[in-house]
């Protein structure tokens, strides 16, 4: 029963592809998630990205996102933070350049149970701050929402400290402001996803997975099929 609702929760998502002439595209990403409590109520966070390009050409995204913590409770945490993404672009017959995006972010997570599955939600501001090629450098400020379902697959398990498990998550992105000089539109992208890993402890989990990234675009739409690897560590 558990595995038909993430099943179902996962093909929701799925069907939420924006449609029109769509650019399909293949690329692998690895991501690294730490969390290190620092006291009770305070803490670090994390987050390092790496993404190819189409056809695993070469490396197209480094992203370093930094921020500190507030543990409101064990259910409820705020973050703010800071990120650089750094876009390398590779032309034929032109020489190679890189872009720098900078963003100030903060963020909400809300966790919860729902029996043995660990549910948790991320509602993410973002102020950023986009250098562009041949044009002005522009701000504008999106909206993230994100959820994610963990399943472990040994039977009736309360504490889940290690094991195999299965995850699906699924992040709609919003613009919020500027979007007239973005892709015009209130939508920007979506990524649903679905993964399979190995919690080794309480302190780490590994997993690899499938992630459909469809954004919207002025002319045409992306659809980005993501081999993706991620570590996720606490201390």
């Amino acid at each position: 029963m558990r595995l038909y609702f993430f099943l179902l929760a996962f093909l929701s998502v799925l069907c939420s592809n924006v449609s029109a002439q769509t650019d399909q595209q293949t690329s692998g990403w690895l991501f690294l998630l730490n969390n290190t409590k620092i006291s009770k109520k305070w803490g670090a966070y994390m987050d390092i990205q790496v993404r190819s390009a189409d056809k695993y050409d070469h490396v197209r995204n480094l992203l370093f996102r930094p921020g500190i913590t507030y543990y409101a409770s064990d259910q409820h945490e705020i973050t703010l933070g800071y990120l650089l993404n750094k876009t390398f672009i590779r032309l034929p017959e032109a020489s190679d350049y890189s872009l720098n995006e900078h963003r100030i972010w903060e963020q909400y997570v809300f966790k919860h149970k729902i029996n043995t599955i660990s549910a948790s939600h991320r509602f993410r501001l973002e102020q950023r701050f986009i250098e562009r090629n041949n044009a002005d450098d522009l701000f504008a400020q999106r909206f993230r929402y994100f959820f994610r379902f963990i399943l472990p697959l040994k039977k009736d398990v309360i504490n889940f400290e290690k094991g195999l498990f299965l995850a699906i998550q699924n992040e709609i992105f919003l613009n919020i402001q500027h979007k007239d000089q973005l892709n015009g539109y209130l939508f920007d992208q979506n990524r649903a996803y679905a993964a399979a890993g190995y919690r080794f402890s309480k302190k780490l989990d590994i997993e690899a997975g499938y992630m459909n990234q469809s954004s919207k675009g002025i002319n045409y739409n992306t659809a980005n099929n993501i081999i993706q690897l991620a570590v996720y560590t606490k201390f």
